[in-house]
């Protein structure tokens, strides 16, 4: 029979509860990487392979890496192109034709992008970690030295 104590147990083992704010919020800054990383279409399979490879926390892990979601899609694969486009110094995006783009020359009109693309969403990547993991960390440290909360219901 399962009472409610080996519940919370087996629930603190599977998010990880007793690890080091160290090892969550590292967990979750290699979820941020993977979030902006230009692998698209892999990161939901990265970010259970690193969990499972490295045994870091799955919550925090997939947490990180659904920064990138559907509603952020689009700006984070602008602001790669463009954070690329400004640290190879190139001027501006070359344009795209689009009433000329088909399946024959799609690749052709869109390697232009391509290295801009690369480099901003790698750049992006390492600065979205090293700020996720110490902005983390202070989180978990707080929220775990916060005094205990009291019950407020009665026991007569």
């Amino acid at each position: 029979m399962v009472n409610m104590e080996t519940l919370r147990q087996r629930l603190t083992q599977v998010l990880h509860l007793q690890e080091t704010p160290h090892r969550t919020a590292l967990a979750f800054a290699i979820g941020v990487f993977i979030a902006f990383a230009p692998h698209y279409l892999f990161h939901t399979a990265s970010a259970v392979l690193c969990a499972w490879l490295f045994r870091l926390n799955y919550l925090a892990l997939l947490l990180g890496s659904l920064i990138n979601n559907p509603w952020t899609l689009i700006p984070i694969l602008a602001a790669s192109l463009y954070t690329g486009l400004f640290l190879l110094g190139e001027p501006s995006a070359p344009s795209i034709e689009w009433h000329q783009l088909t399946m024959d020359n799609l690749f052709d009109m869109l390697t232009p992008y391509l290295i801009p693309f690369l480099v901003g969403a790698c750049a992006l990547a390492i600065l979205g970690s090293t700020l996720a993991y110490p902005c983390m960390r202070w989180t978990i440290t707080r929220y775990r030295n916060l005094p205990p909360q009291k019950s407020s219901e009665t026991h007569t």
